[in-house]
């Protein structure tokens, strides 16, 4: 008689032999020209160290595919005849979700017979746009995941690069560009401006607390912080680049992850087995009422405080049309309550700090009262991008885009002041396009212009209860247009050295300012180990159309719009760097800069009153005012940072920076003093190591950062007269003397993730100020002394997440 075996042995040896069996996925993409953005028929990939050798070349249209590459991490090597070899190693291969790359090459000057494939020229962090020479840099997102506590966001994880510093509130992600202002921040997505892409975000700042952008749908983006190419205008301090990465175009993909930040959701996929067209369609949803739930109280006593976004993005290339993409963005938030302020007024907060530093009542003596705040914001950004060849090395992109924002914030108070309404609502029709030539391996010339349409639709009444009179500071509707053009020229001269020269112009309609602008950037490979760059670039920014449009109320009753005729604020930027590979893994890399500020507006007379003398917006995070305003303020920022970077090699990378700078200014009264921002250093330390197990079906990734930086400056407190009047008075005649404590946080990150046939599960846990160091907001007089206001402590999200 046969005899069979139990069914428990059965499922135990299929089990061993599902363990036994190596886990795949397959690696897809598109290799192009670096200048041209045409397809590269017939180049090469290969896995290195396969064995057998895997590899697959591209087809008519650029794309290739690999099948069966095992999961874990992979070097690719991608080659052509004619082009410099490229080697992108780390290429994370997950269970979950095919890997899909897009890589460009660079033509080689040298005609060659066949390309030897140079296993160690690395391309890491190289940015995007082939025309920028120095001060930039990719963001990639496998490494904004892996930087501790940057809950996705692009703005923290640049927190972690040279020269960067937070804006002195862990609560939002706003950063200080080389002792810049935030606002001279641009943020451009799928190559045209956009509004500030951030929850909780206050008028004419460029920051919030929470990225609307989720890393679910970025692709890899560029990040400058000084001299920018021609390409870019309206922005004095820093440019997000952002791009959206496309769909998988032959499979549909899911991902869900939930968390203190909320839930998230994407899809991805196909439009037809017939086309490469794709979809890629991410939805997230979130109150902040979770972390008070776990005892922590970040959020005061504002209530109903939540946030939601969508973003997606269609790729449909056609035979004979080009390319189509359309994309969009938006976002919705609310927060605010209703409680007695007198109750719940924390001595030791920041909110204290700003009622008795703008308001004046010393927390002790208020007496109760009731307040009542609400605060609804929108944003939306969406558009049409058409890219189509005119022959092999020339191509044309067109983008047509619709942005917007609304902001509808009301305050009550029976003490302080009431405002019954502020309403902004600003949107913008945008018509970008360029045209790209390469004439040969040497010379590409890219010119372009954008027309933008501004509208607007401004209102801000305020009531005080001292004087008990309505002050109406906006009360606007209307349109206006913004004009940019540019030219770029790139130019290599040998295989060492590459030119970048070009000009950026621009008008504003609503009061016709113009403004020229050259840029020069060069890069000279010395050899294999050293690189010289350097850049030099007028740039200018735009105020918040809330500023040109407010006005003041005079004696008579009647309103004057002071600033509608102010002039954009302007820098000269000067960059010289080092880059030298110590190894292949190991960078690095030095910058040295100089930026002069000009035409920044300040207070228009000098009456001998230094709280008015020293007024200037080079020290403002955001807002408009409807005081006169005059171009007659200046400043500088200088200094030299140092990175040492271990590229992700052997299990682990590291990356150490440091910054000395200076940023200074004068007000019209030609007083040189410390901008708000001069912290003078800045240190960071991040790096991180993974444990592979179960030959790559559990990996486990622990990162850690390190912030130390200088305080951000205040006006010292005149601790007598304080006592004197019983509230905060401040000495205006050494403003932005006060240094804050030092500023300094770790932040940890864990991530766990469990390869399953065909899906992929991840466990992660991101802290933010892991040992709640209490670093300094602001001070303030309160019962006799100075005392400290805080920002935010223990700050950790928990989230899982599932791809398959």
């Amino acid at each position: 008689m046969k005899k069979h075996l139990p069914l428990f042995v059965l499922l135990f040896l299929a089990g061993l032999s599902a363990q036994s069996q190596a886990f795949t996925q397959t690696v897809k993409g598109r290799i192009i020209d670096q200048q041209s953005k045409s397809p590269i028929v017939g180049a090469t990939v290969l896995v290195k160290d396969s064995d057998p050798l895997q590899g697959s070349t591209t087809d008519v249209n650029g794309y290739f595919r690999i099948a069966s590459v095992p999961i874990g991490r992979q070097t690719l090597v991608f080659s052509s005849i004619g082009y410099q070899s490229k080697t992108i190693p780390n290429i994370t291969v997950s269970s979950g979700k095919e890997t899909m790359l897009e890589i460009d090459l660079i033509e080689s000057l040298i005609q060659m017979e066949e390309v030897v494939i140079v296993a160690d020229k690395q391309e890491k962090g190289q940015p995007q746009n082939e025309m920028a020479t120095v001060s930039s840099i990719s963001l990639s997102v496998e490494e904004t995941s892996r930087t501790p506590a940057t809950f996705g966001d692009p703005a923290r994880a640049a927190l972690s690069q040279p020269g960067v510093a937070t804006g002195g509130d862990d609560l939002l992600n706003e950063i200080v560009i080389r002792g810049n202002s935030p606002k001279g921040i641009l943020w451009r997505l799928e190559g045209v401006e956009i509004p500030n892409p951030n929850h909780f975000a206050s008028v004419g700042s460029s920051a919030g607390g929470i990225s609307m952008l989720s890393s679910s749908v970025l692709s890899n983006s560029d990040f400058f912080t000084a001299a920018f190419p021609a390409q870019y205008g309206n922005a004095s301090s820093g440019i997000f680049d952002l791009k959206m990465r496309n769909g998988n175009f032959d499979k549909r993909e899911y991902s869900f992850q939930s968390g203190l930040l909320g839930i998230q959701a994407s899809v991805e996929g196909p439009f037809s087995e017939r086309s490469n067209a794709s979809y890629l369609i991410n939805y997230r949803y979130s109150t902040l009422g979770l972390f008070s739930a776990i005892g922590l109280d970040i959020l005061g006593d504002e209530e109903n405080v939540t946030f939601q976004d969508l973003s997606f993005k269609f790729n449909i290339p056609t035979k004979k049309m080009g390319r189509f993409s359309i994309w969009g963005l938006g976002g919705r938030n609310t927060y605010g309550g209703d409680y007695l302020a007198g109750k719940n007024f924390k001595r030791d907060s920041a909110y204290a700090a700003y009622y008795v530093a703008n308001f004046g009542p010393n927390p002790d003596s208020i007496a109760y009262w009731t307040e009542n705040e609400r605060d609804l914001q929108h944003m939306g950004a969406a558009g049409v991008t058409h890219t189509i060849y005119m022959g092999k090395n020339t191509y044309l992109e067109s983008v047509l885009s619709m942005t917007g924002h609304r902001t509808r914030f009301t305050y009550d108070s029976m003490i302080i002041r009431r405002i019954d309404t502020e309403l902004i609502e600003e949107t913008a029709v945008r018509l970008s396009s360029l045209v790209n030539h390469k004439f040969n391996s040497r010379n590409t010339l890219r010119v372009g212009g954008i027309v933008s349409r501004l509208n607007y639709d401004l209102n801000s009444v305020e009531w005080w209860s001292g004087d008990r009179v309505y002050n109406t500071y906006l009360d606007e509707s209307g349109h206006t247009y913004f004009y940019q053009a540019f030219a770029q020229w790139q130019h290599r001269l040998s295989e060492r050295l590459t030119l970048n020269s070009g000009v950026h112009s621009s008008y504003f309609g609503l009061n016709g300012n113009t403004y020229i602008e050259p840029r020069l950037g060069f890069r000279y490979q010395k050899d294999k180990q050293v690189a010289y760059t350097g850049g030099f670039g007028l740039h200018s920014r735009m105020e918040t159309i809330s500023l040109y449009m407010a006005q003041q109320k005079q004696e008579d009753g009647s309103y004057v719009q002071h600033n509608k005729d102010l002039g954009f604020s302007k820098a000269a930027h000067f960059v010289l760097g080092v880059e030298k590979m110590i190894k292949p893994d190991f960078r690095f890399k030095s910058e040295v800069y100089y930026q002069h500020l000009y035409d920044v507006p300040v207070w228009p007379l000098d009456t001998g009153t230094a709280f008015f003398g020293s007024i200037s917006m080079i020290n403002q995070y955001d807002g408009y005012t409807d005081f006169k305003l005059a171009n007659k303020g200046t400043g500088s920022n200088y200094g030299i940072e140092f990175t040492w970077e271990k590229f992700f090699t052997s299990d682990h990378y590291f990356m150490v920076n440091t910054s000395l700078y200076s940023s200074r200014y004068e007000g019209i009264d030609g007083v040189r003093r410390n901008t708000v921002f001069n912290g003078n250093y800045i240190f960071n330390m991040l790096g991180g190591k993974e444990y592979v197990f179960r030959n790559g079906r559990r990996v486990l990734n622990l990162n850690a950062r390190l912030i130390v930086a200088g305080g951000k400056r205040e006006a010292p407190i005149n601790l007598e007269a304080s006592r004197n009047n019983g509230f905060t008075v401040r000495d205006y005649t050494r403003n932005f003397e006060n240094k804050l404590d030092p500023y300094w946080r770790v932040d940890f990150g864990a991530n766990y993730k469990i390869n399953r046939p065909k899906t992929a599960y991840v466990l992660s846990l991101n802290i933010q100020n892991l040992f709640a160091v209490e670093n300094e907001y602001a001070r303030y007089y309160a019962n006799g002394k100075v005392q400290s206001a805080g920002q935010l402590g223990f700050f950790p999200n928990f989230s899982y997440r599932i791809e398959f």
